[in-house]
């Protein structure tokens, strides 16, 4: 049976340690004790750590001198190939479903956007539910044994996806999921634009009701490719576990 992973908060040499929450769910919700074994991610690699102290908002590990032992395969990495999910805001339980399913399959970054058809509500309380979206996709990562949680962005606003840094650079394909094209345009599928494998893909998702068609419209100016799932309306969430899943497949 696999052993249980979590994200080190804290590394220095052969010696890591989870801290404040992270620490407590251990230590009292889990009842860890003094000398059992987990993997513990550190950043660069994945090593066995044995915990020797326990407190209320630390657990610190001795970490094996090498990354797995034995026949354990190394796990693959999550930074090939990269997908960042520009995801609009809308309800949070939801959207923070999606998150957590989009982390379990292997997003690399996830970018909250701020829509026209966002609710002002959710959009204004966006900022500070950052800090929730961070422990969420820790927790994921850790649940599916990833060896880093992906990169979550500060809310931006459509246009602010063009501006420096809120998206990976490099050759950067850029997909935005569209209902319904314009008469006048052929049906592309995602599939379809992934056929030649990049390596970096971004994805835009919109919230409940679509994009608006302003919207839609910027996003082809700036290099944008529409297309759809195929003919039938999906709620957000779902479009962007489904959307991730496909590129994620086409990709590997």
């Amino acid at each position: 049976m696999a052993r249980r992973r979590w994200i080190a908060d804290e590394v220095t040499g052969d010696t890591a340690a989870l801290v404040g929450e992270h620490a407590a769910h251990l230590a009292r919700v889990l009842r860890a004790e003094v000398g059992q074994e987990f993997d513990i991610a550190t950043g660069e690699e994945v090593r066995r750590g044995t915990i020797t102290t326990i407190s209320y908002d630390r657990v610190d590990f001795a970490l094996d001198t090498k990354p797995y032992h034995g026949r354990r395969p190394k796990p693959k990495p999550f930074d090939a190939p990269t997908i960042t999910l520009a995801l609009a805001i809308f309800k949070f339980d939801r959207m923070e479903w999606a998150i957590e399913k989009c982390t379990e399959i292997g997003v690399a970054r996830i970018v909250p956007v701020i829509a026209r058809r966002s609710d002002a509500h959710l959009a204004a309380a966006a900022v500070k539910r950052r800090e929730r979206w961070l422990r969420i996709v820790r927790q994921a990562s850790e649940q599916s044994r990833r060896s880093a949680p992906p990169e979550v962005a500060a809310p931006v606003k459509v246009r602010d996806l063009a501006a420096p840094g809120v998206l990976p650079g490099g050759a950067l394909t850029r997909v935005v999921l569209a209902e319904s094209l314009a008469e006048s345009e052929e049906e592309t599928r995602l599939g379809d634009i992934l056929e030649f494998q990049p390596t970096e893909v971004a994805l835009a998702v919109g919230p409940e009701g679509g994009w608006a068609d302003e919207e839609l419209a910027w996003f082809r100016e700036t290099g944008w490719a529409a297309a759809s799932l195929g003919g039938t309306i999906l709620r957000a969430e779902t479009a962007a576990i489904v959307a991730t899943a496909l590129a994620l497949d086409a990709l590997r």
